[in-house]
């Protein structure tokens, strides 16, 4: 089966055929640096950089753009608000972003172009679009002649009727036309501005991402990648400010992530169902947050709360378990016991394999990748309980074949930091415990279970040995 992406533009899931192979150019739109990373950006960004990872796997060459709006109205606002230059707040949270991303193991695009570097090239594109007639100066601002792009809605598939409502159009008499946008924004009083052909003034949201990616990725690029809300109208503005420079289709396939909800409702500042990143962290490993993410289908919303990310807890513990379970026989296993290798598993873990692939192949549903993973573990598990004593290569590559899909969906296995820092301490006492009971000094042998068991230590007594895991 090969893969197939939902491309928004037609409605469709279509066979991907990247335009220049093996090559493949991919825009998703960044954050506006002006709050806390929050876990509607977590959905975002996981999805596409699963969307990177397999495409990776496949042996594409994925070339990665990521913008960073860095100047616009809510930056504005909140830098007035907390009395700080709007430089400043889009550092702070540009590097608080990266820094959650890195927990959630987000790997980093290729490039992040700030809007603030790409004002020239924006300026440039905007006197084009003037000189082709589609769009007009009115007292210092610019605005796009939206009647004049003959394909506009075309992504969104809205009426005219629905866009209006849907762009929260502002009466504007120096428009020739309600739904024409700005590309440039003339100079308030206060706020920062770039000198410019109009006057001092900076440029509107939309004009950034078709000009930067049109400056790293070329005319047309392979993917085009962001939330849902995206949809209309920012790239819808995208397709007619590029296409009506170069006439020619500006994003191949585009692909567009759910939302996050709660309680069935969109997560937003407004309604007050708004969590940062760094608040659920308090309560739940990142992976566990990612495992939460990717367990549902990236264009489905996803509805957050804490028993969700406690279903999400108990199922990426299972992962982590099996793995950590295989460790812990293979470092106890006698030398000299009976070795068994079990029959046919290369062809089922092949088959285990094939069926992750094909779930991942149609449009990356990580929700069918992640049951692929379970059924196997399932089958490595059972295979170890009716065999006993497993061949030690035969319990390698169950483990590495979890890790390496694992891997595919960003998901790191293995202990904590905290469970990494107490080991040396605790595998002393459990290896005290084991020669207390061998001596038959039970009482020392509860006493140090006690002492354990009071540092969040529960053990578990198994032919192998005595494994212990941390309480969370």
């Amino acid at each position: 089966m090969s893969l197939r992406i939902y491309n928004t533009l037609t409605q469709e899931k279509e066979e991907f055929q990247p335009l220049d192979p093996p090559r493949v150019k991919m825009y998703v739109c960044g954050i506006t640096p002006y709050d806390k990373t929050h876990l509607g950006h977590a959905r975002a960004y996981v999805t596409f950089d699963i969307v990177r990872r397999y495409l990776e796997g496949y042996g594409y060459e994925v070339t990665y753009v990521q913008n960073i709006t860095d100047i616009d109205d809510k930056i504005i606002k909140r830098s007035q608000e907390l009395g700080i230059s709007h430089q400043q707040l889009a550092t702070q949270f540009t590097e608080s972003y990266f820094e959650v991303m890195d927990r959630l193991n987000v790997r980093k695009a290729h490039r992040y172009p700030k809007a603030t570097h790409a004002i020239p090239d924006m300026i440039k594109v905007i006197q084009e679009l003037i000189k082709l007639g589609f769009a007009y100066k009115a007292e210092g601002d610019v605005y796009f002649q939206v009647s004049r792009f003959k394909g506009y809605g075309k992504l969104s598939k809205r009426k005219r009727k629905d866009m209006m409502a849907g762009a929260r159009v502002e009466v504007d008499e120096r428009k020739k036309d309600p739904m024409d946008f700005a590309l440039w924004k003339a100079a308030k009083e206060g706020e920062p501005s770039w000198d410019s052909p109009w006057g001092r003034g900076r440029p509107g949201w939309h004009i950034e991402c078709s000009t930067m990616s049109h400056k790293y990725l070329g005319e047309t690029f392979d993917i085009h990648g962001g939330g849902r809300d995206l949809i209309f109208p920012h790239h819808e503005n995208e397709i007619a400010q590029a296409e009506a420079i170069t006439g020619k289709p500006f994003v191949k396939y585009w692909m567009h992530n759910g939302f996050v909800t709660v309680n069935k409702q969109k997560m937003s500042k407004s309604l007050g169902n708004f969590f940062t990143l760094k608040d659920i962290f308090k309560q739940f490993d990142p992976m566990v947050v990612r495992f939460f993410l990717l367990s549902t289908h990236y264009r489905s919303p996803v509805n957050y709360s804490d028993q969700e990310l406690n279903n999400a807890k108990e199922a990426y513990g299972r992962i982590c378990r099996f793995v950590q379970d295989v460790d812990f026989i293979l470092a106890r296993s006698a030398e000299e016991a009976p070795l068994t290798e079990v029959e046919d598993l290369e062809e089922e873990l092949n088959a285990f394999r094939d069926r992750f692939k094909a779930a991942m192949d149609d449009d990356f549903n990580t929700a069918g990748a992640v049951a692929a993973i379970f059924e196997m573990i399932h089958y490595c598990n059972k295979a170890i309980e009716e065999e006993g004593e497993v061949e030690k290569e035969t319990l390698a590559v169950m483990k590495e074949t979890v890790l390496s899909l694992c891997s595919v969906l960003g998901l790191a296995i293995g202990p904590r930091s905290e469970v990494q820092g107490l080991r040396p301490e605790v595998d002393k006492l459990v290896v005290e415990r084991e020669e207390a009971r061998k001596k038959k000094d039970f009482a020392k042998a509860d006493g140090i279970r006690v002492k354990l068991q009071e540092m969040g230590i529960v053990l578990e007594d198994t032919p192998y040995g005595t494994r212990w895991t941390k309480n969370a």
